[in-house]
């Protein structure tokens, strides 16, 4: 066995069967890691015996420790969709205190299992919230394996809600938009953002991220040039309320519609602490205002779908590549599905009234 110290980390070289193999044993060069390092040496040799591909050892780190380099990188990975960093930063919150310490590489499906429970039982979270922490976790996981933190993600053999389970969806009254919007006067930035959804249909960090040169106030239009798809870089016609929202901020020498001290569309968290201000509000008045900023876009949705324009066009109009994806923001209201079935009650009595007609006429 040889082993050699190569920029300050024990490499090693043999021969078996006439070929040469070598390799690092990501080891400090030191003479108390000689006998570890040539231990890997033998495993490596050991392994192309036996058919097996040699596998790289794994970096032991804390999962805390793990969680704050990986929302590090999220944060430069999800820079123009900060409500998604924001989302899994939240989510990895409670995973760093139920994980702690431990090692990344020993967290196993039982344990997932275990912390499942933790979430539900003593914090009460719904499906939907234990949807999004799982699925934080596997992207935590799927990069931990590319730092060879862990051999694998264990959480693909966890259960996770189904999106039937998971659903958490408000389609406001107009009612709740009344009273909301009377509460969050005070504050522009929300007020702003909530009205250009609900106006648009635009998720809250496509409207963040707007910037003024994507704003052509005299075709009336607006051009979101970012998206994960084809289909979410569209051209949107504005209504009469979103020009004259986009009109009075397009002042300020800022070449962004909502202007921040930090990166573009950051302050979505900001924003997202005054909704909830004024939800807080809303219930000591005896309001409940149970939703999300994302509900205005699936209240836009409906409403549209309600006002008989068809799928295809509202998934354009959303940004969505099929039909099947829309399906998910459409919410009809009982009193939508009444008025359809009265409307379908109508026309069959017409038709039984034009058949009785047509009987009761001489030949």
């Amino acid at each position: 066995m040889s082993l050699r110290n190569r920029n300050g980390k024990w490499n090693y070289r043999f021969k078996l069967d006439g070929k040469e193999y070598s390799g690092t044993t990501d080891l400090a060069a030191t003479k108390q890691n000689m006998r570890a390092a040539q231990d890997r040496e033998s495993e490596h040799r050991q392994e192309l015996r036996e058919g097996r591909r040699p596998s790289r050892p794994i970096q032991i780190r804390e999962f805390s420790e793990a969680a704050r380099s990986f929302l590090e990188w999220a944060k430069m990975e999800y820079r123009a969709h900060p409500n998604s960093y924001h989302r899994i930063a939240t989510s990895l919150t409670s995973a760093k205190q139920f994980l702690g310490r431990e090692p990344v590489s020993l967290v196993d499906p039982g344990r997932l299992e275990e912390y499942k429970a933790w979430r539900v039982n003593d914090h009460g979270i719904r499906d939907i919230t234990l949807r999004h922490d799982l699925h934080a976790l596997s992207k935590f996981f799927g990069y931990a394996i590319k730092q060879r933190w862990a051999r694998d993600n264990p959480v693909r053999n966890v259960t996770i809600p189904s999106d039937a389970d998971a659903i958490r969806i408000h389609v406001l009254t107009f009612e709740e938009e009344r009273e909301y919007f009377l509460r969050a006067a005070k504050h522009r930035d929300l007020t702003d953002l909530g009205r250009l959804i609900l106006s648009q249909g635009m998720r809250p960090d496509e409207v963040t991220c707007l910037r003024k040169a994507d704003v052509d106030l005299d075709r009336g239009q607006l051009r979101i040039t970012q998206g994960k798809s084809p289909a979410a870089r569209r051209t949107l016609d504005l209504t009469s309320e979103s020009r004259a929202i986009l009109a009075q901020r397009m002042a300020g020498d800022s070449k962004w519609i909502f202007p921040s001290s930090r990166n573009p569309g950051q302050h979505i968290t900001r924003v997202n602490g005054a909704h909830d201000r004024v939800c807080a509000a809303g219930a000591r008045a005896g309001m409940v205002f149970t939703f999300v900023l994302y509900d205005f876009r699936h209240t836009f949705a409906t409403r549209l779908a309600q006002a008989g324009i068809d799928l295809a066009t509202l998934a354009a109009i959303l940004g969505h590549s099929s039909i099947r994806l829309v399906q998910r923001y459409v919410h009809p209201t009982a009193e939508h599905k009444r008025n359809a079935m009265l409307h379908y009650d109508e026309l069959l009595r017409a038709a039984e009234k034009l058949a009785s007609e047509r009987e009761e006429r001489p030949n």
